[in-house]
């Protein structure tokens, strides 16, 4: 992360709904987690709802620019004997705030791992980055568990293992809501 996470150019490309005020994404989160919801995906969406929340109160990005993949989820990154090997598909490569990526941290990594994730950063992330990242991986979550609900009952664009780490991952950001 922190050889990615250096200021960008001017020039940069600007993240389609990625990198910039996560109150942004509001609209889209409101649409994930009540399809989600009725497809009885969701436990609990007041929790999911509360996380969101808090995240999208958190103060906007107010650093320069950064250089962001932009889609750090489970099929973007290469693994072998359990550990990280490789980042792909940079294909949303853009620049702004890095709680797009510092997501990745619940989205790909285990249960209590996250924090020392964060820890190992050159520049630790401060809190209210830390909230939007959370409010991205909750967005990264609902969309992995709708596409892996679609892949399990054969609709278009469904992978069916996306839903597992998906679900995983959200269920870690609600148990340690409660933390932040």
């Amino acid at each position: 992360m922190s050889a990615l996470h250096q200021p960008a150019s001017e020039h940069a490309p600007v993240g389609r709904d990625r990198g910039g005020p996560l109150a942004v994404s509001s609209e889209g989160f409101t649409r994930l987690l009540s399809e989600a919801t009725e497809l009885g995906l969701i436990p609990d969406p007041d929790a999911v709802r509360a996380v969101w929340e808090d995240a999208a109160s958190a103060p906007d990005w107010d650093g320069p620019a950064l250089w962001l993949h932009g889609d750090l989820h489970p099929a973007n990154v290469l693994t072998t004997e359990g550990r990280l090997c490789g980042v792909i598909d940079f294909g949303d490569l853009c620049s702004g705030d890095p709680a797009f990526d510092l997501a990745a941290a619940w989205i790909l990594l285990p249960e209590g791992a996250s924090e020392h994730f964060h820890n190992l950063l050159q520049s630790r992330p401060d809190a209210a980055t830390l909230r939007r990242a959370r409010g991205c991986a909750v967005l990264k979550a609902l969309a992995g568990i709708l596409i892996g609900d679609a892949g399990v009952h054969a609709r278009p664009g469904g992978k069916p293992t996306w839903g597992p780490p998906a679900h995983s991952a959200l269920q870690r950001l609600v148990d340690s809501a409660h933390r932040w």
